[in-house]
């Protein structure tokens, strides 16, 4: 019994290894075999810019995070009330985010910026919260891509302190995941930069289904989407 689960194993890694050999080696076959994906699967959205930005606000809501929409002018002020909501006196700020966005919260909030020198690991454990920007954002899974670009930061970043607000602004909103996927397949092969994928708080459960928060990164997110339709 024992010799068959063994067997049994080899057999599945075998078919894994063979299935990504046959991707990275651009080899067709048998579809069984991973070869030949079929890619009849929708790539481009119908939605509109109203639609693709109330479907993305309804997502991130059903993840337990909060949401706002809200007008640039009205960004400054919206972040200041994210920060005060939770009682931030420390915020981490990414290199090369925009000044703007911090008019409302300077004289009341410590600014920890990652620049010159990259924040430690304690500095950053030891702040409140990050506000960053991102990359681009899919309305029909919440989920919001950061690739490490300006504004956005290191992965560190976003991951160690426990709060986390995050900017989006309405045009980087895509419809679908194929959207957001072919052109982060652009910018990977251009710069080789990490991808952080976000649909949420960090959460996670057991196998008695116990959801447990703040595992793998923030316990709480704040989403300020920017209309500028």
């Amino acid at each position: 019994m024992v010799e068959g689960t063994i067997m049994n194993r080899s057999n599945s890694k075998e078919k894994i290894l063979r299935r990504v050999r046959q991707a990275l080696g651009g080899r067709t076959g048998d579809k069984r075999d991973g070869g030949d994906v079929d890619r009849s699967y929708r790539t481009q959205s119908q939605l509109t810019d109203r639609e693709r930005v109330e479907l993305f606000a309804e997502r991130v809501g059903e993840y337990k995070a909060v949401v706002k929409i809200v007008n640039l002018k009205e960004l400054p002020e919206s972040i200041k009330e994210s920060l005060k909501s939770h009682h931030v006196e420390r915020l981490v700020i990414p290199p090369g985010l925009e000044e703007r966005w911090l008019q409302a919260v300077q004289k009341s909030t410590r600014l920890y910026k990652d620049e010159p020198e990259p924040l430690t690991n304690q500095e950053l454990d030891e702040s409140e919260a990050v506000l960053t920007g991102c990359y681009l954002a899919a309305a029909q899974t919440g989920t919001i891509a950061l690739n490490g670009g300006k504004g956005q930061g290191r992965r560190a970043l976003t991951l160690i302190p426990d709060f986390h607000i995050c900017v989006v602004f309405a045009s980087q909103i895509r419809g679908i995941i194929p959207e957001v996927f072919a052109e982060l397949d652009h910018i990977v092969k251009e710069n080789g930069p990490p991808v952080t994928l976000i649909s949420g708080p960090s959460a996670t459960s057991d196998i008695e289904l116990n959801r447990v928060e703040g595992v793998h990164g923030p316990r709480r997110l704040h989403v300020i989407v920017v209309w500028e339709f």
